[in-house]
């Protein structure tokens, strides 16, 4: 399977997907969707941003495409990464991103590095998701006015609203979204 990227410089290009039971694509028309929500409020030119669970880099490369300067992409799974890395080479934005083959966990647990943007979209049944969201939070990852993204299922929904303490921002299909900005943390 390839996904196309959207809209920007790589708009109508197409990357490569893993053939893997570890990674769940985001969809054309929620990636649309989450972007068309964001272009409201945030603008990705010269935006920092990490792409967590990053699969086939498909969210990274659409903040890439419209203007991040710098994305970050964290994923451990050694096949996944090589589909990855062939991507990062076939857009030839090697200068542009950062892969860290890492755990989410343990990349949140330890940078030094604070973002513009994050996006997180871990496996649905991926329960590490909140360890990352309180390192995130308790490590100031994000800049001030920046903006946390999470995709989560429907299928976890409760698990979700207790953990993170809140509701869902968006849902489309069996897709819950949910948003953090940074001058807007509530959270003990």
């Amino acid at each position: 399977m390839r996904l196309r990227i959207i809209s920007g410089e790589f708009g109508g290009r197409f990357i490569k997907t893993p053939d893997s039971k570890f990674t769940r694509p985001t969809t054309d028309k929620v990636k649309q969707s989450v972007f068309n929500y964001l272009a409201n409020f945030f603008d990705f030119e010269d935006a920092i941003a990490a792409d967590i669970y990053s699969g086939s880099g498909s969210l990274g490369f659409e903040m890439l495409s419209r203007g991040a300067e710098k994305v970050h992409f964290v994923e451990k799974n050694f096949p996944v990464v090589k589909i990855l890395t062939e991507n990062i080479q076939s857009l030839d934005v090697e200068k542009r991103v950062k892969l860290h083959k890492m755990k989410a966990v343990t990349f949140a647990a330890t940078t030094n590095l604070q973002f513009d943007f994050i996006f997180a979209d871990p496996p649905f049944y991926e329960y590490d998701i909140y360890e990352v969201v309180k390192n995130i939070r308790k490590r100031e990852l994000l800049k001030p006015g920046g903006v946390f993204m999470l995709e989560r299922s429907i299928q976890t929904l409760e698990d979700d609203k207790t953990n993170l303490g809140m509701e869902p921002i968006k849902r489309l299909g069996d897709t819950c979204l949910y948003q953090i900005i940074n001058d807007a943390f509530k959270w003990e």
